[in-house]
């Protein structure tokens, strides 16, 4: 896994990284989303790095990385801190511009990376995601059916000790499509009760203050400046539940924005790695 990359933990102001990097080109940034850690990357990095320098972190609160400490409205795991994080790992690596590709909950980051710090994004990809306001504004009976785990994380302290009481059955996998080695990590991940505490945080941020600076941005007429691709799984519920995936990212693309559905499950990383890393390499160049 990662054969011929780097492993460091890399210091930021507000974190501690664990980051995987190598290849050779342009830098393109990797961001998994929940409950996984930088590992799910492993074969489309591996795919990617003849061409591009490739840098997947465990996001703060995730896999190996640190946890950030409680704070009001959850700001120490908002997608805010978590961009910045991105770009101060990218400056120690010597990179002021790349692009960046991010999945489920780390597609939120990567959205807020491009809304934050459009200097420094070239390309986006946004895997499996929508923004966070436009997801709670369309929360129905269908959404609360299909994601009601967002408002079960969301709560305080109950959801820890649900899933720790047998993290493996809570968050069902095996390592079929994400090989042994990752397998081995996302089960270090999910059995630390201190990274399960720093997951959900994800969630709670999300609904508490994520959302705002989102608002924020639609209230001012900020919009994506980079050129965007939106991939999604058909065989997960973002197409059933938003139809028309591409016409909820218009309004925030102030440059190109495509996309298309793959074939896949939700974890496109692991089940179809050749034909994303494809998709990705077609779009960044």
């Amino acid at each position: 896994m990662f054969e011929g990359f780097t492993l460091k933990m890399i210091e930021v102001s507000g974190a501690t990284l664990r980051v995987r990097y190598g290849g050779r080109g342009k830098p393109l940034l990797l961001l998994h989303g929940h409950p996984r850690t930088h590992a799910t990357w492993h074969r489309v990095a591996a795919t990617l790095a003849p061409d591009y320098f490739v840098v997947c972190p465990d996001l703060r609160g995730f896999g190996q990385s640190s946890i950030p400490a409680d704070m009001p409205n959850h700001t120490g795991s908002s997608k805010r801190a978590k961009a910045l994080d991105c770009i101060e790992l990218m400056q120690r690596l010597g990179f002021d511009r790349f692009s960046v590709a991010g999945h489920d909950r780390g597609s939120y980051t990567a959205f807020r990376l491009a809304m934050d710090h459009p200097e420094a994004v070239e390309r986006l990809i946004i895997l499996d995601g929508v923004p966070i306001i436009e997801a709670l504004e369309r929360c129905n009976a269908n959404f609360a059916k299909a994601w009601w785990h967002w408002f079960f994380f969301a709560q305080l302290e109950t959801p820890e000790r649900v899933i720790n009481a047998d993290p493996e059955t809570w968050y069902k996998a095996t390592s079929q499509y994400m090989g042994d080695d990752a397998f081995a990590d996302f089960l270090d991940a999910i059995h630390n009760p201190q990274t399960v505490h720093g997951m959900l945080e994800d969630y709670r941020a999300g609904v508490a203050i994520d959302h705002l600076h989102d608002a924020e941005d639609r209230k001012n007429g900020n919009r994506v400046q980079s050129p965007m691709l939106v991939l999604w799984s058909l065989k997960d519920d973002l197409e059933e539940l938003y139809g028309d995936v591409l016409g909820i990212w218009r309004p925030w693309a102030g440059a190109s924005l495509s996309g298309k559905g793959l074939v896949s499950g939700h974890h496109m990383a692991e089940e179809i790695p050749e034909a994303l890393a494809a998709e990705m390499k077609a779009f960044l160049g």
